[in-house]
């Protein structure tokens, strides 16, 4: 995905504003015009609105897997919208949101993390639907 692709996925732009959310919460979070903007808005709120649940699920199930102080916060807010989207936007189909958040983490994370991504999206699908 090259660089004018990956300002146009709606979810790179999903991950962006969880990004900007985490490092200052009181922010007013603004979506940009965009085709695919209730999308976005529906997926950043959502996850927002529903962090504490997700967080609860992914320390719960995934407490071997994810080390805290070591996995990027980057690769956490994925799981988190992919997981919010697993959970309240039954209409995508599971591999459909797995293969869009493994090509997002090509503009945020290494190939390593990628395949780590890819594990641990594919365990919260089955625990999450």
């Amino acid at each position: 995905m090259n660089q004018n692709e990956a300002r146009k996925n709606p979810r790179v732009i999903i991950i962006q504003k969880l990004y900007e959310n985490h490092l200052n919460k009181d922010s007013e979070i603004t979506f940009p015009r965009h085709r695919y903007k209730k999308f976005i808005r529906d997926v950043v709120n959502g996850a927002i609105e529903r962090k504490d649940l997700i967080q609860n699920i992914m320390d719960k199930e995934l407490k071997n897997d994810i080390n805290e102080n070591k996995t990027e916060l980057i690769v956490k807010l994925m799981i988190i919208a992919a997981t919010y989207e697993f959970m309240f936007m039954h209409k995508t189909p599971i591999n459909v949101v797995i293969g869009e958040y493994l090509k997002v983490s090509d503009s945020f994370v290494g190939k390593s993390q990628k395949s780590f991504l890819n594990a641990i999206l594919d365990k919260m699908s089955k625990i999450s639907r």
